[in-house]
């Protein structure tokens, strides 16, 4: 009976060993023809008043919130925000701002305090300074090529367009654990998201960089109902989806620089991103168990103990890895191309991530525990001492 079970468990474990190897190979092709397709361009450059909320004091920061600055377009507003005076990144901000003019840059502190998620917030004190209808929301963390303003702008020329987001990769990663962070957003996350762009599978909006109008966001009931949601991105994308609107995820690649103090902060974070995929969507979610390929190769070989499931093992690794490298090339993407000795590793232990998923039900954000409610909202529970 006992080997029954175990000849049994092989055979399972099949499944998203061969899932998991086609969907990396399939995942070569989307990625391809992602940035194959080209949106029509158009003699469009509205004003634009782009919102920055920052927090704290992080890796590169000046560096990275200086690339908005500098933007290839003739009339556009920065608004840096911040929820507390005695931030340390404060004194930054009105370092760039006097460099740059108050008429480019606006620094604003509000108190604002509409539900739980901090970086809505942030974002209600922005749009109270913002003066065009066209808003974008941009991550404080992200490093921007001085064309960023204009192409992502660039399909809300049309009107059926509801709202626009640009995929990313993780970069700047120095410690173990960002490398571990960076592969599963440069490896995993992102050619998922292609993927789905691509057959059809899925709608995506993604946060670190969103253009909408501000008459749009109105309509789908503004900023402060998004206030208590865990994923606002995803609630903004499923609004504009469900309204009738087009929501476009554009083939132009953005930087986010990963900044990460210890591996604890970086499993919690692993957590709380496998915790908003879960609650974004959970049907989906719950099937990425088909193609994670390693973590049962690695079952499958610990159950034989012998060459054949060794074989299985190697060839797995062997596959992924060679997959990655050829997406990682796609997105121009040499970092992670030097971080993939890790990644056998990182789709191991993502198995573990994917698990708590289901059975933690708070995440911790900048130091701040939140329990989770129902429909992906969230309450503030309480204060993590560090």
């Amino acid at each position: 009976m006992v080997n029954n079970f175990f000849n049994n468990l092989q055979y399972l474990c099949w499944l998203p060993i061969t899932s998991g190897a086609i969907f990396s190979m399939v995942t070569v092709t989307t990625v391809q023809r992602f940035f194959q397709h080209s949106p029509k361009e158009y003699n469009f450059t509205p004003p634009v008043s782009v919102l920055k909320p920052v927090r704290g004091l992080e890796k590169n920061l000046k560096r990275n919130l200086t690339t908005i600055a500098t933007q290839d377009y003739p009339n556009y507003q920065v608004v840096y925000s911040v929820q507390d005076a005695q931030d340390p990144a404060y004194p930054l901000l009105k370092e760039i701002q006097r460099e740059f003019g108050s008429d480019r840059i606006s620094v604003v502190i509000s108190t604002v305090e509409a539900g739980a998620n901090g970086k809505v917030n942030n974002l209600l004190g922005a749009m109270q300074e913002a003066r065009h209808d066209i808003i974008i929301i941009s991550d404080s963390d992200t490093y921007l090529r001085p064309d960023y303003i204009k192409n992502i702008v660039n399909p809300l020329a049309n009107p059926n367009v509801g709202c626009v987001c640009t995929p990313f990769k993780v970069t700047q990663a120095d410690s173990w654990y960002e490398k571990m962070e960076l592969l599963t957003m440069n490896a995993d996350f992102m050619p998922s998201v292609m993927f789905a762009e691509v057959t059809g599978a899925s709608n995506s909006c993604l946060g670190p960089s969103i253009a909408i109008r501000r008459s749009t966001l109105d309509k789908l009931g503004g900023l402060e109902s998004l206030a208590d949601y865990l994923v606002e991105d995803y609630e903004i994308g499923r609004r504009v989806w469900t309204s009738g609107q087009k929501m476009v995820l554009l083939p132009y690649m953005i930087d986010v620089v990963v900044d990460l103090s210890s591996w604890k902060n970086w499993w919690s974070h692993q957590v709380y991103w496998d915790q908003n995929t879960y609650l974004a969507r959970p049907s989906a979610f719950i099937s990425t168990i088909l193609i994670r390929s390693i973590p049962f190769a690695l079952l499958f070989a610990l159950l034989r103990w012998d060459i054949i499931g060794l074989g299985v093992l190697v060839a797995t690794i062997c596959i992924r890895i060679i997959t990655a490298m050829m997406v990682a090339q796609e997105m121009g993407d040499k970092e992670t191309i030097k971080s993939l000795y890790l990644l056998p590793f990182r789709d191991a232990v993502g198995l573990i991530f994917w698990g708590l998923a289901f059975t933690q039900r708070t995440v911790i954000w900048r130091g701040v525990e939140f329990k989770l409610t129902s429909h992906g909202k969230m309450v503030k529970h309480r204060l993590i001492q560090n």
